[in-house]
């Protein structure tokens, strides 16, 4: 691109020199030579653009628009004009160009996470290779300051995260063995040792900038409308110029006269702010996004934002961690040997709920005999020769062991030591601290809030009650939940948030999908049409905000340049508009447009 850049830059000096030249030549003929040199190294590509467009079928465009202007002052003799205009054409395009390229590196390098080579570590010597070349599994070195070339699971060390670049989080996050890292995150502190768990095709980075890269694939309704608005426009405006010329001569009007103002009509019509600013608009609106840790898949979703009746959420990994804890303990014994016993038992198994109860152990674990799971009750073994049931109420049941109701929610696990009652402990999804805020959101919601959750009725409300929602269901499948989608849908726009896993047909069918709590993975990105990558509900404010703003923003440009162009051309009409003047309604515009529409991305919500 800089390329290109400098080749326009040098047509400009070389044009706009051989202009100058001109002004100080007296011979007439030798200056009219100069002139169209002048007028051919500032045009030449104008004509080469317009008649490749020509053969795809796009007559009128702002080059072919431009061409005919300029012919037309050659023709009344105005040589001068017809280099200026197409230099000052040119000027501007160059600076409007250089605007959105600026914009949109500054866009891209904030999501330019790739890095190229990867220290991977094989038979215990380390080599440097190029990124496409790892596989999973592969085991790689990343030392204090680098990015994570890969998602993977960390072997070796522990470190600080700085993740603001996926996340938007400015807060360094602490990871250790066996947790879980995502390429692009900046490794803080110190050496880490990582097990690729994707390769560069598949790790989230890629998805990423695959994802800006081609989020204008998803046109807004106000894109569609400006494109279709300038086909139709631009074939009127050139057809209104001619007639501008013939019907005046055929009264008997001074043809120069009139030739001079369908000449300011057309350079006035070109539809470049309009074709240049909408686009670029809705694109640092999502480059924004994307710096808040939000990606949005095109101009459409982030148009719809500004629209949203219904907000729909899943409950867990939406409004709650997704993750267990213990929440309360009641025993009989110490608690720390309570705990043990338990965890003692559940040294082996994997399911969530055993894992929070052991990361509340801090004994060394007993060991266990005669282990024996007990199919939809729990597991028996000994411990210390002591006889042990652990499990829910039924298993106590099953042995004729009193226990006492617990009234509180959640999963509860008993504990029976030689057939008698010891205690309880209950696990619980823990509430995200956003969700508990999330009446903030409400102001950026026409209607209502809805809790759809395929967990039990009881638990759902009590999370309802928590964060302040009265509407929700329970007990739903996955199809259960369509349906109350399409009920909503009935009613107004709908933007469902969900774990872009088990929630993906109804993510599809929403009027925005939004996934949280899963990030990197397929599901979340392929099935919503925007990802939160710090999992945060809160950040649908931001998200909205954003929408918002872009569409003002748009608004303001269209307004702007519709307004300036017909001023312009109706003063044009009674010949009190120049060549000058029109150049400014055209390039000047553009270039204010694009200003206009910069802001969304450098000043702030």
């Amino acid at each position: 691109m800089k390329k290109l850049i400098n080749k326009d830059l040098l047509k400009i000096i070389i044009s706009s020199l051989i202009l100058i030249i001109t002004i100080f030549i007296k011979n007439n003929n030798l200056k009219l030579l100069l002139l169209i040199i002048s007028y051919i190294t500032i045009s030449y590509t104008m004509y080469i653009e317009s008649f490749k467009n020509i053969k795809k079928g796009e007559i009128f465009d702002e080059n072919f628009l431009m061409i005919i202007a300029t012919i037309a002052s050659f023709l009344i003799k105005n040589y001068i004009e017809a280099v200026l205009v197409i230099l000052l054409f040119q000027i501007g395009e160059y600076f409007s160009h250089l605007a959105v390229h600026k914009s949109k590196d500054s866009i891209t390098k904030l999501m330019d996470l790739r890095v190229e080579n990867v220290n991977v570590e094989k038979d215990k010597k380390i080599e440097n290779i190029p990124i496409e070349k790892v596989n999973i599994n592969d085991i790689f070195i990343v030392k204090p300051g680098e990015k994570i070339p890969l998602d993977g699971i960390l072997v070796e060390g522990e470190t600080y995260l700085d993740t603001v670049s996926i996340t938007g989080e400015s807060v360094l996050k602490k990871v250790r063995k066996d947790d879980s890292v995502i390429s692009g995150c900046i490794n803080k502190t110190s050496i880490i040792k990582v097990k690729a768990i994707s390769t560069y095709k598949t790790t989230t980075t890629k998805k990423i900038i695959d994802l800006i890269e081609n989020s204008n694939k998803n046109k807004s309704n106000t894109e569609n409308f400006i494109r279709k608005f300038a086909k139709i426009y631009t074939p009127i405006i050139v057809l209104v110029a001619t007639l501008l010329v013939i019907i005046p001569s055929c009264m008997g009007k001074e043809l120069t006269i009139w030739l001079y103002r369908a000449i300011v009509f057309l350079v006035t019509s070109c539809p470049c702010a309009l074709v240049i600013s909408v686009p670029l608009g809705y694109f640092c609106g999502i480059g924004l996004s994307s710096k808040e840790g939000i990606l949005i898949k095109g101009s459409k979703e982030l148009e719809q934002l500004n629209d949203i009746d219904y907000l729909i959420l899943d409950k867990t990994g939406t409004i709650t961690e997704g993750v267990f804890e213990v929440t309360k303990i009641k025993t009989k014994l110490k608690e720390n040997e309570f705990l043990n016993i338990i965890a003692s038992v559940e040294e082996n198994s994997i399911h969530p709920i055993a894992r929070a109860i052991k990361k509340e152990n801090k004994d060394k674990l007993k060991t266990v005999k005669n282990y024996q799971e007990l199919a939809g009750l729990g597991i028996s073994c000994k411990i210390d020769n002591k006889f042990i049931l652990l499990g829910n109420y039924k298993l106590l049941e099953k042995n004729n062991i009193k226990y006492p109701k617990e009234k509180d929610l959640g999963t509860i696990i008993y504990l029976a030591i030689d057939n008698i009652y010891q205690g309880h402990v209950i696990i619980s999804d823990k509430i995200k601290e956003s969700s508990l805020n999330i009446k903030e959101l409400k102001k950026f919601i026409k209607k209502d809030f809805i809790i759809l959750s395929g967990d039990n009725e009881e638990i759902v409300k009590e999370v309802a009650n928590k964060v302040g929602i009265n509407l929700f269901h329970g007990n739903l499948l996955p199809l259960d939940k369509v349906k109350y989608i399409k009920k909503y849908q009935q009613k107004g726009k709908v933007m469902f948030v969900g774990d872009g896993i088990n929630d993906a047909p109804v993510l599809k069918i929403s009027d925005i999908g939004i996934s949280m709590g899963n990030i990197g993975t397929d599901a979340a990105i392929e099935a919503s049409d925007i990802v939160l990558m710090n999992d945060n509900l809160l950040t649908i404010a931001t998200a909205i905000k954003i929408a918002k703003k872009t569409k003002r923003k748009v608004v303001e440009s269209i307004i702007l340049a519709l307004s300036v162009k017909f001023i312009v051309l109706v003063l044009g009409l009674f010949g009190m508009s120049t060549i000058y003047m029109a150049v400014f309604a055209d390039v000047g515009v553009t270039f204010l447009v694009i200003l206009n529409v910069l802001t969304i991305f450098y000043k702030k919500l």
